[in-house]
C-alpha cells in the first residue's frame, strides 16, 4: 500500500474536502429539464416593459414642461398685470380725488351763495320793512287830511300798493289804479292821487312822473303817443317809481294805446313802478250808494263814449271796440271813486 505513490498526507487532506461536495450534490434537489432560466425570454419582456416606461417618462416630462412654460409665462405677463393694475390703481385714484374735489368746491360754491343770498335777503328784508314803515306812515297822515273819502278807498289802496311794495323780487307787474270823481270833487281828484303817488314814491326815496292830460288834448295823437312814452321811459329808466296820469279821458284816443307798453299784465316794460290815473266823469257828482262795480262800469261806459267818437275808423292807429277792450282791461284792475273834501288850497295841487 505504501508502494503505490500516494501519499498519506495528500490522501488525508483531499478525502474531507471532496466528501462535503458529494454531501452537497447529495443533498441539493434535481432540477428537472428545460426549468433553466431563459436569459432571451426574460430581456425580452423587460424591452416590451421599457417602451411604457419611458412613454411615461416622456409624459411625465411633457407635463414638466408644460407647467414649466407656463410658469414661465406667468412670470412674463406678471410685470404686464401688475403694471395695468398699477396703471388702473392710479387712475381711480385721480378719479376719485377730482370727484372730491368737485363736491368740495360745489358745496362751498352752494354755501357761498346761500350766505350771498341770506345777506342779500336779510339786507332786502330790512330795507323793504323801511319803506313799508314809511309808507304806513305816509298813508296815515292822509287819511287824517283827506278825512271825507270813504274807509274802502283808504284800505284798498294801502293794501293794493302795499302788496307791490312787499311783492318778491323782481315783481310780476307794475301795480294800476284808476281814481275817478265827478265834477265837484275835481280839486280832489287832483290832489288825492298826487299825494298817493308822492307817498309811494318818496318811501322808495324816488320822485314822481306827472303827466297832465288837459295840457295834450288838442295834439295831434302820434305826438301825444311819442311824449307820453318818452316821459314815461326816462322817468322810470331814471329810477322813478310811480307816474300820475290826470285826466285821462283827455288825452287823444289813439295815443292812450301807449299804455298797453306800460300797463300789460305779463309784458309791461316796467314792473316794479305804479301808475295812478284819474277820470274826472261830466256829471257833477257820484252817489255815493254807488257800488263798486256800478262805479266801474260808469267809467268804462263814459270811456267808450269818449275814445270811440274821436278819431277816423278805418285808421290803424284809431281806436275802436276791440283796442278799448283790451285798453281797458289793462288799466281797471283797481277803481276807486274820490269824494269832494274841505279845506283844501284854494290854488289846487301842484
Amino acid at each position: 500500500c505504501l508502494l503505490t505513490g500516494s501519499s498519506p498526507i495528500s490522501f488525508l487532506q483531499e478525502s474531507p474536502v471532496k466528501e462535503k461536495a458529494k454531501v452537497y450534490d447529495r443533498n441539493e434537489p434535481e432540477k428537472p429539464v428545460g426549468h433553466q432560466p431563459n436569459t432571451y425570454t426574460s430581456l425580452k419582456e423587460r424591452k416590451a416593459d421599457f417602451p411604457e416606461k419611458n412613454q411615461e417618462q416622456h409624459s411625465t416630462t411633457s407635463q414638466s414642461r408644460s407647467r414649466f412654460q407656463d410658469q414661465s409665462s406667468v412670470r412674463k405677463q406678471s410685470p404686464s398685470l401688475a403694471k395695468n393694475d398699477g396703471e388702473l390703481q392710479s387712475g381711480s385714484y385721480k378719479i376719485w380725488t377730482l370727484v372730491v374735489f368737485l363736491v368740495i368746491i360745489v358745496s362751498v360754491c352752494v354755501w357761498w351763495r346761500g350766505g350771498i343770498t341770506s345777506l342779500l335777503d336779510a339786507t332786502l328784508s330790512s330795507r323793504d320793512t323801511q319803506i313799508l314803515q314809511a309808507f304806513r306812515a305816509r298813508m296815515k297822515k292822509l287819511k287824517n287830511t283827506y278825512q271825507s273819502q270813504d274807509d274802502s278807498l283808504w284800505r284798498k289802496t294801502h293794501k293794493f300798493l302795499e302788496k307791490h311794495l312787499n311783492d318778491s323780487h323782481p315783481r310780476a307787474e307794475p301795480a294800476i289804479l284808476l281814481f275817478t270823481a265827478g265834477q265837484e270833487a275835481e280839486k280832489a281828484l287832483r290832489c288825492l292821487s298826487n299825494e298817493i303817488a308822492d307817498a309811494f314814491a318818496l318811501s322808495q326815496n324816488a320822485t314822481t312822473i306827472k303827466i297832465n292830460g288837459a295840457d295834450k288834448a288838442i295834439l295831434d295823437s302820434d305826438i301825444v303817443k311819442l311824449e307820453v312814452d318818452d316821459e314815461l321811459t326816462s322817468g322810470f329808466t331814471a329810477g322813478k317809481k310811480v307816474a300820475v296820469v290826470h285826466r285821462f279821458e283827455l288825452l287823444p284816443a289813439s295815443s292812450t294805446l301807449i299804455f298797453y307798453k306800460y300797463c300789460d299784465h305779463e309784458n309791461a316794460a316796467f314792473k316794479d313802478v305804479a301808475l295812478l290815473l284819474t277820470v274826472l266823469l261830466e256829471e257833477e257828482s257820484l252817489r255815493k250808494s254807488l257800488t263798486s262795480q256800478e262805479v266801474e262800469e260808469k267809467v268804462r261806459d263814459f270811456l267808450w263814449a269818449k275814445f270811440t267818437s274821436s278819431d277816423v275808423s278805418g285808421s290803424y292807429n284809431s281806436m275802436d271796440t276791440d283796442k278799448l277792450s283790451g285798453l281797458w282791461s289793462r288799466i281797471s284792475h283797481l277803481v276807486l271813486p274820490v269824494w269832494p273834501e274841505k279845506g283844501l288850497p284854494v290854488e289846487g295841487c301842484t
